[in-house]
């Protein structure tokens, strides 16, 4: 990248914050989450000769990929650093309720909406897969605009999006293997998935218990210490949880509940540097993030097959609200806590994304 490139990713990227900031003034006025204004400028600005520039210079397109990129990371770590375990731990059954539920409904509803439309089993169960999991990144950061993220329904709905996560993983490696026989194409097995996970657990739970431990030794001696130790975990954990196949989401949120000791005991270094990651994450980060994903949005699949597009879109949505109102038929959730955790858990636009990509390739 030469200076002229450098000078025209600065002042796109300039825009791109002017524009967002400008809409998200507007869109406090009503209650809207102003972290949105993003998403929103991100699909208009597809729509103008702005997209024909940074698509047209593929350092312009690596650079905005790997902010957004940074972005989930950075999000869901301040996310991370909000859980309190031991009230996730009283809440653990009505989680995996939530989950199995949450997915298994939407998944039959996908697979059953595809079939009945005419197509192979093999892209059935793409789709099927497509309408089970929650995407954390979208939906965690207007949780905490609202101040919900430490309530029960907060809790629940953290829970089962996390938890969704590596059940997608391994039902991905599954159909990757059983779609791999049919096509003859090898997508490797599922052992080496398995194995990775259950190393993540275990490496996770090693840190999270002798990591306070060891860090009265080497105590951080300063905000800059401290902040180059989160980053060392942070990374880590996101680039493990990649290399494992369960994905940044999964690694950056365990680093986030790693650190949250540490970040306590240090008290007004911990409260101070949790105060920066979040200005970071929805003041930089969050930002390209969101404008990103609008930018990529395929709008005109949507125009070219609106009937498919409806059916798809409702058979996922019906599937994730049949599957939280059962929770309430349980009578584990009220009625008012299902609307609100229905509407939360059908945020979209980046997981269900990934699995498509992985499945279709």
């Amino acid at each position: 990248m030469n200076e002229i490139e450098l000078g025209e990713l600065l002042l796109s990227l300039s825009l791109v914050f002017a524009l967002t900031y400008t809409l998200g003034y507007f869109l406090s006025k009503f209650r809207i989450p102003s972290i949105l204004a993003a998403l929103f400028v991100g699909i208009a600005l597809s729509y103008t000769p702005f997209s024909v520039f940074i698509h047209s210079v593929p350092s312009f397109e690596n650079t905005f990929s790997f902010l957004a990129n940074l972005g989930v990371l950075f999000l869901l770590f301040y996310i991370g650093l909000q859980i309190e375990l031991n009230e996730m731990k009283k809440s653990s059954s009505d989680i995996i309720w939530l989950t199995v539920l949450n997915t298994m409904i939407p998944f039959l509803f996908g697979v059953s909406a595809m079939l009945l439309y005419g197509y192979s089993w093999a892209i059935a169960l793409v789709i099927g897969m497509t309408a089970m999991p929650t995407a954390e990144a979208v939906i965690v950061p207007i949780l905490d605009e609202f101040k919900m993220i430490k309530t029960r329904v907060g809790t629940l709905i953290i829970g089962a999006g996390v938890l969704d996560d590596i059940i997608e993983v391994i039902l991905v490696g599954i159909v990757s293997v059983w779609i791999g026989s049919k096509t003859g194409e090898s997508h490797g097995g599922i052992t080496g998935l398995i194995v990775g996970i259950f190393a993540f657990i275990l490496f996770s739970w090693i840190f999270y218990k002798w990591m306070p431990l060891i860090m009265k030794k080497w105590e951080p001696k300063n905000l800059s210490a401290l902040m180059i130790f989160s980053l060392v975990v942070l990374f880590g954990f996101g680039g493990f949880g990649e290399y494992v196949e369960l994905g940044m989401v999964v690694g950056a949120i365990t680093a986030g509940v790693i650190m949250r000791p540490l970040f306590e005991n240090e008290k007004q270094k911990g409260e101070l540097l949790s105060s920066t990651t979040q200005t970071l994450s929805y003041g930089f980060f969050g930002v390209i993030f969101f404008f990103w994903v609008g930018f990529n949005a395929d709008i005109e699949g949507f125009l070219q097959e609106p009937l498919l597009a409806i059916i798809i879109f409702l058979a996922a949505t019906l599937g994730k609200l049949l599957g939280v109102f059962l929770m309430a038929a349980m009578k584990k959730i009220n009625f008012k806590e299902a609307m609100i955790i229905g509407t939360g858990l059908n945020a979209r636009l980046t997981t269900e994304i990934i699995v498509a990509q992985l499945l279709y390739s």
